[in-house]
């Protein structure tokens, strides 16, 4: 028999002690009237430091974004958790916190729902993208707050359905730590960005987050999970009319539409293409209570698609850059520069301890690579990329690497391949 492996140097070694629970600062409940949220706003004008704000949704359940629960805590004016289906308008609160800094973690959720109620900060600090520049492996913010506070953070309500009421004392528990937390922890890392010389990158990249606009999809029927199983023009035009009507239904209702039918449903009949209604309620696939009370407008989608002269596209065009899979074929002078460009990056990002994506997009060094500058110099590379929306930052750290990456695969094509392979 072989010898027993050496005991390892922590076997038997006690265990560290759990993390302490973070608690509420008071007891928490919910702000549903005029008189008790402007009672709120007047203590939280008289608060000091910045103001903490978190929002929740009830993705997955509702068709809207709307904001069913609108976290805030300031020191010395307290917690207070505002129900904005009951309050309305907050225009008081607006005015009261605007001018301040307001701390969320993962702003790009949430500011477009507060300012679907009136609540536009003018400057923020977001702990998720502070955790990303910091190098965090993890960014999650019960992660954080057990990195920098030494404390635990339950995060077992972040899918719950938020436009339920009441809302259970353990729901309001979970929101009003979202908050409550947030204050201690922007201290922490302001104090770790200052020690790493990214103070400045932190503001720049806050304010892109408040800079950015939304993005709508020209066709997002293209998001049907499985419509690339679907084959021919036909087919493709059924499962839009089928998504529109499922739109439709689910905005009058607001229920998510994966709730009424399942995305698998609408493409199986697009697949299918039913001739007839009873072929349509036969379909195995197409099933459910939405699927059978609504039968009728979902046969009315299929005969609209079955009929339309207004067939799609087969594929989406537009963007003449292929998938970088392709370029080796289709273009190798750019697939050569981005591999040289892909280094570079990769190794700027290791000495400044970020992730590779936050210190340029992938997107964005692709486009680059595919129709450079010319003549290829930092100057001409640093225009275009700030012309694709990279910040001050980015620019200044990449741009003179990423132009002699791109010159080094033109005078040695060879070795780039070797390099990159």
């Amino acid at each position: 028999m072989a010898d027993a492996s050496p005991e390892s140097p922590t076997e038997g070694a006690p265990a560290a002690p759990p993390l302490p629970t973070a608690r509420p600062l008071a007891p928490v409940e919910v702000t549903d009237t005029r008189a008790g949220y402007l009672r709120a706003v007047s203590l939280l004008t008289h608060g000091t430091g910045p103001v903490a704000v978190d929002a929740e949704r009830a993705s997955g359940f509702r068709y809207s974004q709307r904001a069913y629960l609108i976290q805030v805590h300031r020191r010395g004016a307290g917690t207070f958790l505002f129900d904005p289906p009951a309050i309305g308008d907050f225009r008081e609160l607006e005015a009261a916190i605007r001018g301040e800094e307001w701390i969320l973690h993962a702003a790009s959720q949430d500011l477009a729902c507060l300012r679907e109620v009136g609540l536009d900060p003018e400057r923020i600090f977001d702990t998720e993208l502070a955790a990303r520049l910091l190098g965090f492996s993890r960014v999650g913010l019960a992660y954080v707050v057990e990195e920098l506070l030494g404390l635990h953070l339950a995060k077992e309500h972040s899918a719950a359905d938020w436009s339920t009421r009441p809302l259970p004392d353990s729901w309001l528990v979970y929101a009003a730590l979202d908050v409550e937390l947030l204050v201690d922890l922007r201290d922490r890392m302001v104090e770790l960005l200052e020690t790493s010389g990214k103070t400045a990158i932190a503001q720049q990249e806050f304010q892109a987050v408040l800079d950015r606009e939304a993005t709508v999809r020209a066709e997002p029927w293209r998001r049907l999970s499985g419509v690339h199983t679907i084959k021919g023009l036909r087919g493709l035009a059924v499962a839009r009319e089928l998504w529109r009507a499922r739109d439709d239904l689910a905005r009058t209702l607001d229920v998510s539409p994966g709730r009424l039918v399942p995305d698998a449903s609408l493409v199986a009949a697009a697949r299918a293409l039913p001739k007839t209604k009873r072929d349509l309620a036969a379909l195995r696939e197409f099933s459910g209570r939405a699927s059978r009370n609504e039968l009728d407008r979902w046969w009315a989608a299929i005969e609209q698609g079955l009929t339309t002269e207004d067939l799609p596209q087969l594929r989406v065009t537009g963007d003449p850059m292929p998938p970088p899979r392709a370029w080796a074929d289709r273009n190798p002078d750019a697939d050569r520069r981005l591999k040289r460009a892909r280094q570079a990056v990769t190794a700027i990002a290791e000495d400044l301890d970020l992730p590779v994506e936050n210190l340029i997009t992938p997107d964005t060094l692709r486009r680059v690579a595919w129709t450079p500058p010319e003549p290829v110099d930092a100057d001409s590379v640093a225009a275009a990329f700030a012309a694709l929306g990279a910040r001050p930052w980015q620019v200044e750290a990449i741009a003179g690497p990423v132009a002699e990456a791109f010159v080094a695969a033109r005078q040695s094509p060879d070795a780039a391949e070797s390099a990159a392979s």
